[in-house]
C-alpha cells in the first residue's frame, strides 16, 4: 500500500469542453470564399426577356399619342395602300376626354388594336394609366410604338 502512495498515482480529470480552433478556420475558410464571390456578382443586371415583331401587323388601329404638356391626340389609322389616315386626329384635353374618345372609337369597331406612342419626356404612369384604361375597355390588342 505504501508503494502505490509513493508512486503518485493521480486520476486525470476528463475535459469536457468544445475545440473551437477546427471551426474557426472553417468560418475564416467560408469567410475568404464569401469575400472572393461577392464582386463577381452583380445584382443590377436585370436579364430582360426580348421581344419579336407581330406575325401579322394589324391593318387598322388606334393610335394614341401623348405629349408631355398633358395633351393627348386619338386618330383611326389605315396601311398607306388604303389611303393613309382616313379620320382626322382629334385631341383630348384630359384623360376623360381620351377615354371618351377611345370608348366611341372602340364601340364604332370593337376588333381594331390600339398603339400607344407617348414622349419620352413624359411620365411612364400616363401611359401605364392609358393601357390599363384601354384593357378596361375590352381592348385586347394594345402595343407600344417605339423608333
Amino acid at each position: 500500500m505504501c508503494m502505490s502512495y509513493l508512486r503518485g498515482e493521480r486520476k486525470r480529470k476528463i475535459k469536457a469542453e468544445i475545440n473551437v480552433v477546427p471551426y474557426i478556420d472553417v468560418m475564416l475558410v467560408l469567410l475568404v470564399i464569401f469575400m472572393v464571390a461577392a464582386p463577381m456578382t452583380n445584382p443590377s443586371v436585370i436579364n430582360l426577356p426580348t421581344a419579336g415583331q407581330s406575325t401579322q401587323p394589324p391593318s387598322e388601329y388606334i393610335e394614341i399619342s401623348l405629349s408631355p404638356d398633358a395633351s393627348a391626340t386619338i386618330s383611326l389609322n389605315k396601311p398607306a395602300g388604303s389611303g393613309g389616315n382616313s379620320e382626322p386626329k382629334e385631341t383630348a384635353a384630359n384623360r376623360k376626354q381620351l377615354i371618351q374618345k377611345l370608348r366611341e372609337y372602340h364601340d364604332a369597331k370593337p376588333d381594331l388594336s390600339v398603339l400607344v406612342s407617348a414622349d419620352k419626356e413624359i411620365k411612364y404612369d400616363e401611359v401605364i394609366q392609358v393601357i390599363s384604361e384601354a384593357k378596361k375597355l375590352g381592348i385586347n390588342r394594345v402595343g407600344l410604338a417605339t423608333k
